[in-house]
């Protein structure tokens, strides 16, 4: 039977949700407004931080190397990558493509706010080992970066400590693939929420490297207080200090890491955006571990997500830039649903890794 008030239901409840988010993410922590430079730092509760854990040993490091290579399965490694910016050595998880007979294009796959230092999430709940079976392309996962936004900070911050993940994935990590790898030089980037919005914001800021970019539930401006919140919210959830990142919000670097602002830089390129209402939907059931916490805070940082990928929608469109926007009805700010956009944006992806002249 057709549950003919759902629609009504759902846009009530995603009123409701977004109305929160921006209550919560805008008002209810401490955001600084931007311009004023003001009340920066650590916008989220201690009590309710994730424990980043001990900070690596650093070291100095002269030369960008693959310095270790461990087999995961016959279509699976994790490589062991020294980088002189980040001053350690970083894991590198890769799916090797189907047929490798030839060189293949490089898909970059970016965690979430919680990247952990020993696997990506795509490899173990985000489906792409899976989903990438059959596919000719190099799946490239790089481990680490937890509250980063993969950016390169100004300085170490005491719980997150030293980032400089923007000159490691566009600089250092590319020319060692390249050989390790025999890819062709077609690449192109993805990720979910944290991950989504570096996945466009190095796009934008890097538009010589990538020919497409699939962002999933992520924020895509650093400049409105929308998106100041997020970043602030999404780095002091893991206990960093945004300021330590781009220094106070509303500076230089702030307005230079904002997608919306220069989305002119994406002209030419294969995108795909995709987000959900806030709304609880199938992935959600009495098993979900955490559920309550899951359907509360999943689905005002959904509701967030939304209004923030509407508003890269309509400044793509005001510049006349193709882009394929996915809309749910329902879903939460979860793994679930990333895991079910993968496929859906892979269209996109594929266009955009297909070699041309």
């Amino acid at each position: 039977m057709v549950d003919v008030q759902r629609p009504a239901l759902v846009r009530l409840f995603t009123a409701g949700t977004a109305l929160a988010a921006v209550s919560v993410l805008g008002a209810g922590v401490a955001v600084a407004a931007p311009g004023t430079g003001s009340n920066s730092g650590s916008s989220v509760p201690a009590a309710f931080q994730e424990d980043p854990g001990p900070l690596p040993e650093l070291r100095d490091i002269a030369t960008p190397a693959i310095v270790g290579e461990t087999p995961i399965s016959e279509r699976a490694v994790r490589l062991t990558v020294a980088s002189p910016a980040l001053r350690r050595d970083v894991g590198v998880e890769v799916l090797l493509p189907a047929d490798n007979s030839a060189p293949r294009p490089t898909l970059y796959l970016l965690d979430g706010v919680s990247a952990r230092n020993h696997t990506s999430g795509w490899m173990n709940i985000g489906g792409a080992p899976a989903f990438f079976a059959d596919k000719n392309v190099n799946v490239v996962m790089p481990n680490g970066g937890r509250g980063s936004l993969y950016s390169d900070w100004q300085q170490s911050d005491p719980k997150l400590g030293l980032n400089k993940w923007e000159t490691f994935l566009t600089e250092e990590l590319p020319p060692l693939l390249a050989v390790r790898l025999n890819s062709n030089g077609v690449n192109a980037i993805a990720g979910n929420s944290m991950g989504g919005q570096a996945a466009m914001m190095l796009a934008h800021r890097h538009p010589e490297l990538y020919r497409g970019v699939a962002a999933f539930s992520g924020c895509y401006s650093t400049g409105d207080l929308l998106g100041s919140a997020v970043v602030q919210t999404s780095t002091s959830s893991q206990g960093g200090d945004v300021v330590n990142m781009w220094g106070p919000p509303g500076s230089r670097e702030w307005a230079e890491h904002d997608t919306v602002a220069h989305a002119e830089n994406l002209a030419g390129k294969e995108l795909y955006l995709s987000a959900a209402t806030g709304v609880p939907g199938p992935h959600e059931t009495p098993e979900t571990p955490d559920l309550a916490r899951t359907l509360v805070a999943g689905g005002i940082l959904e509701a967030g997500s939304r209004m923030c990928t509407q508003r890269l929608e309509e400044r793509l469109g005001a510049l006349k830039i193709p882009v394929t926007v996915t809309y749910e009805p329902v879903g939460v700010h979860a793994w679930g649903y990333w895991r079910d956009q993968l496929p859906k944006a892979w269209p996109t992806l594929q266009r955009a890794l297909e070699t041309r002249p």
